[in-house]
Order: structure tokens, then sequence, then C-alpha cells
């Protein structure tokens, strides 16, 4: 192990990944990713120990993901993150092999980009809950669970900000609260007022806050700051702690309303949630906004992230005459 990280306490492989996961504050969603490519591995080595293998089983299991199963680059290094993971932190194993290993580049692609035209007609055929995010999304250009986990507390209507905590890296950022969207957010902040205070008379346990603080404040999961901006009709059980708690609003139940509202908006690029946000930055770039603020709203660390949004720019620029048009005429 390494200096100054405990020594595990579970037996089994799959439980001893869990727990340096846990540990080192990893998402559930990397826990559940992690498990799965550990599991994975060994069932392809026939049930064979970790310990019993090195760089060649290593080496086969990865070549068949990209032979065999296909998959793409990112896949194939979220894999290896996992199996490395593994051999790091679980098992204690530094070999020279480990560091010689080659991730496959991903290919930067121009993402999908929907014109303000387009933007307003996904939007008003949008109602209820995910309309208000949506709106939210496209107008913060936060990522989906950074609006979805938005807290009562982060919402500045004074100073017209709101502020993301543990962002993508661990980061908080401030963005801007669209003078447009504070009435509706008002509105939805009662609506989750009359949730909160529905709970508190039943008794019921707060919601999820960050481990170290649930220590040190044990009831500050019940209090009216911590509480979800929006927040789920239903109470569901924790999958860390089997606590049976009111968490926020369902992801998907987001993806499920624009997938549909695409349909009948008429738009036929690809979209997800995820464009909202790259939307967001185009447009802002196309107003004149300076790439470096841009880059501090999306909570990029590094400002060529946020310059593949110049590369869409020039396409939607079509500023260049084409010499077939030169020939016509």
């Amino acid at each position: 192990m390494k200096p100054g990280t405990p020594p595990l306490q579970s037996i089994r492989l799959l439980d001893q990944v869990r727990e340096r996961i846990r540990y080192l504050h990893y998402s559930l969603s990397t826990e559940k990713l992690y498990v799965y490519w550990v599991r994975f591995f060994i069932r392809w080595h026939g049930l064979k120990h970790p310990r019993d293998m090195g760089a060649k089983e290593l080496e086969d299991f990865l070549t068949m993901l990209a032979t065999e199963r296909k998959v793409s680059a990112s896949t194939h290094n979220q894999a290896l993150s996992a199996l490395l993971f593994l051999y790091r932190e679980v098992l204690g194993v530094n070999l020279p092999w480990l560091d010689n290993i080659n991730r496959p580049t991903r290919a930067r692609r121009i993402p999908s980009v929907l014109t303000k035209n387009e933007v307003a007609g996904l939007l008003a055929v949008l109602d209820g809950e995910p309309a208000l995010l949506a709106r939210l999304l496209y107008g913060t250009g936060m990522r989906l669970m950074e609006g979805m986990r938005l807290r009562i507390k982060d919402v500045d209507f004074d100073r017209h900000v709101i502020i993301v905590r543990e962002a993508k890296g661990n980061k908080d950022r401030v963005v801007m609260l669209p003078c447009s969207l504070a009435p509706a957010l008002r509105l939805q902040m009662l609506a989750a007022r009359a949730t909160w205070e529905a709970d508190r008379q039943a008794q019921r346990v707060g919601v999820q806050v960050p481990d170290a603080l649930s220590v040190k404040y044990p009831r500050l999961g019940q209090t009216w700051g911590w509480f979800w901006m929006f927040p789920s009709p239903t109470l569901s059980t924790d999958p860390r702690s089997g606590i049976e708690r009111r968490h926020h609003l369902y992801e998907e139940r987001l993806q499920r309303s624009l997938k549909q509202a695409v349909v009948r908006a008429g738009i036929v690029k690809p979209v997800s949630v995820h464009t909202l946000r790259h939307s967001f930055a185009t447009h802002l770039l196309q107003s004149g906004t300076d790439i470096r603020t841009v880059q501090e709203l999306l909570g990029h660390s590094d400002v060529s992230t946020t310059m593949i949004y110049t590369h869409v720019l020039k396409v939607a620029a079509g500023g260049t005459a084409s010499p077939l048009d030169a020939l016509l005429a």
C-alpha cells in the first residue's frame, strides 16, 4: 500500500475496490464503472486472480476490447483506468510495465451546437420541471448533474449568481443567474420548501451531504439551505449507506423529456442535454464574450478545451465564399 493509505478491511476483491474508492471519495458512478471493468477483466480470464496476471493478460484484455468489442477510445481509456486503479490502489502493485501501457488517443470532434432559433424552439415545447432545468442549463452552461445537485443555499438572487459546488475535478465555480429565470426559480424554491417541510413533519432523514460535514454536523442534511432545488417526488435508498432519504430529481427525467422535445421541435441534429452547454459557450463567443470568461464559466482547467468552440464558430460563420458561387455568378 502507498504510504499513509490505511490497510483494507474487506476480504473479497470487489469489496476492496469499493472500499478504496470510497476512501478516496470517488463518485458513485466511478465506483460502479470500476467494479464493472474489474469484474469483466477477471471473468474474461477465467476467474484468475489479478495478482497472478501481468502485462500480457492486461494487454490481451485491452486488445479484445478494441478488436472484438470495437469500443470507443474513451471506453478503452475507462477500462484501462479501472485496471490501473486495481493494481496500484487496491493490490499495491506499481511495476514498470504499468507505465508502459499506451492509452489510445481520443479524437477531438466538433460538438453538435444548436442555433439560437433551434434552442428557442426546443425550449418552447418543454414544460414543467424539465423546461426549467433545460433553461437553467442553457442559461448558465452547467452540466446535467451540476444542475440536478443544485442546493437552495447556492442560489443567490441578490447578486444574480449561482455557486456550482464540487463540479468536475471537485472544483467550485460561480456562474451567472439569468434574470429571466429568477421568477421561475423562486416558484421552484417554494415548491421545494413545501417538500422540505413535509419531510421535517414526517421526521425523515435529511438529504445527503459531504461525508466530512455529515460527521461533524449530523443534522446538517435536515436544514433548509442544504435541501435540493429540484427534489425528487419520491424517496430512495442510498446505495452506499442503505438509508432511505430524499434524493434530487432523477437525471433521466430531463434526458427523456429533451429527447421527445427534439422530435416535436423538428430538429435533426444529434441533441443531448450536454448540447445545451455547447450551445451556451458558442453563443457567448458569437456575442463577443472573451474566451477566458467562457473558460471560467464552463469550469475548464485549460483554455485549449474551450478553444474547441472557436472551431464551431468557424464552421457556423460561413464567411469564406465558395469558388462555385463565383463560377455560377
